[in-house]
């Protein structure tokens, strides 16, 4: 067995992280509604969605179509950042940027 590393979160098993269980949040989707649209069991996608088990390609590809997501927004080698970060701390520094006096602006 090897030690967990105690720097980054763990992936699992598999080796991989994923967003499915923020992506079925966000939609209101059930594992099982999920697992019937790809054709396979609720419980695989429990453990898709903690890294025990590594999804093929063929069914990580089934996924993003599901989600209408790309393959890499939805599994990574690395960990995620959180979306709130990536999506509201980007839109965030555009605002803060905004408010700023415009330099060379004439009338």
């Amino acid at each position: 067995m090897q030690e967990n590393d105690t720097k980054s979160p763990a992936p699992g098993e598999s080796g991989l992280f994923n967003r499915i269980g923020v992506l079925r949040a966000e939609r209101c989707i059930s594992r099982q509604a999920l697992a019937d649209a790809v054709g396979v069991n609720y419980q695989t996608i429990g453990f898709l969605e903690r890294g025990d088990y590594g999804p093929s390609l063929k069914l990580a590809f089934q996924i993003a179509e599901y989600f209408g997501l790309p393959v890499e927004a939805i599994f990574s080698m690395q960990p995620f950042k959180p979306l709130s970060q990536q999506v509201y701390g980007m839109q965030a520094k555009k605002i803060t940027g905004s408010i700023e006096p415009q330099k060379k602006e004439s009338a």
